[in-house]
C-alpha cells in the first residue's frame, strides 16, 4: 500500500433489530428470523475484517442501537479493539461519505470497505480487493443486483463523492464508478458477490460459504428444515 500505512477494514451496518434490518427477507421468513439471519452476517463480516487486518485496523460504521439487538453482546465482544462510530447523514450515500470521513480522521492509509449482505467475504477476499490499490486509487467490486459489495480507496477522503449517489437501485455500481472516474480516480475490479436480500439470495450463499459460519447455522437452524 501507499507510504506503508496501514489497511484498515471498514464495515458500515446496521443493529440486527426485528423489523429493521433485511425488510425484504423479513417478509418471506418473518421479521424475527430476518434480524437472526441479519446478526449472523454482520458477525461473520467481522469475523473476516478482524482476520485480515487486525482489530486495531478495523472501523464499525453503526446506525441503531446494540441494545437489545439480536446477539448484541455477541456483536461488542467481535468489535473489540475495533473503532465505532454512530452512522450521520440523511440517505445512505451520505451516510457512506461520513463513515468514510471517519476513517480518514483517524490517520493516513488505505480502506477497504464493505456491508453486513455479503456473509461469505473472507480475509482474503478483503485483501485481493485491497490488491489493485498498487496501481488505482479506486476499487469497487459489482453485486450482482447491480450494486456493489466492495469499496477500497487509497484515500478514504475520497469518498466524499458518494454523497448524491443513489443507493440500492439497478445502477448504484455504475453510478458509482461514473462518480469516482468523474472525480478523476482510476477505478480498479475485484470479483462479484451476491447480497442476501432474499430467500433465493441466501439459498445461493449457503452453496458457496463454509458450513461452519454463523450465516450458515442460522440458515439452517431457522428456515432451512
Amino acid at each position: 500500500m501507499t507510504g506503508g500505512a496501514p489497511l484498515r477494514v471498514l464495515v458500515v451496518a446496521k443493529a440486527p433489530v426485528a423489523g429493521r434490518v433485511k425488510t425484504r427477507l423479513g417478509a418471506d421468513v418473518g421479521d424475527d428470523v430476518a434480524a437472526e439471519v441479519a446478526a449472523a452476517c454482520l458477525l461473520d463480516t467481522l469475523e473476516a475484517a478482524s482476520a485480515a487486518v487486525g482489530a486495531e485496523h478495523c472501523h464499525l460504521s453503526l446506525a441503531g442501537d446494540l441494545t437489545g439487538a439480536v446477539r448484541g453482546e455477541e456483536i461488542l465482544a467481535a468489535t473489540r479493539g475495533w473503532r465505532t462510530t454512530a452512522q450521520v447523514g440523511d440517505g445512505f450515500d451520505e451516510r457512506l461519505a461520513h463513515a468514510h470521513a471517519a476513517v480518514a480522521a483517524s490517520g493516513p492509509g488505505p480502506v477497504v470497505q464493505v456491508g453486513m449482505d455479503t456473509p461469505q467475504v473472507t480475509a482474503g477476499l478483503l485483501l485481493d480487493a485491497a490488491a489493485p490499490l498498487a496501481t488505482h486509487d479506486a476499487v469497487l467490486g459489482p453485486a450482482d443486483d447491480g450494486g456493489w459489495w466492495v469499496l477500497a480507496l487509497r484515500d478514504p477522503a475520497a469518498a466524499s463523492v458518494l454523497a448524491g449517489v443513489e443507493m440500492s437501485t439497478p445502477t448504484t455500481y455504475d453510478d458509482t464508478r461514473a462518480a469516482l472516474e468523474g472525480a478523476g480516480l482510476s477505478v480498479g475490479g475485484t470479483r462479484v458477490l451476491r447480497d442476501v436480500d432474499t430467500v433465493d439470495d441466501a439459498e445461493a450463499v449457503l452453496g458457496e460459504i463454509a458450513p461452519g459460519s454463523r450465516f450458515a447455522g442460522a440458515w439452517r437452524g431457522l428456515v432451512a428444515p
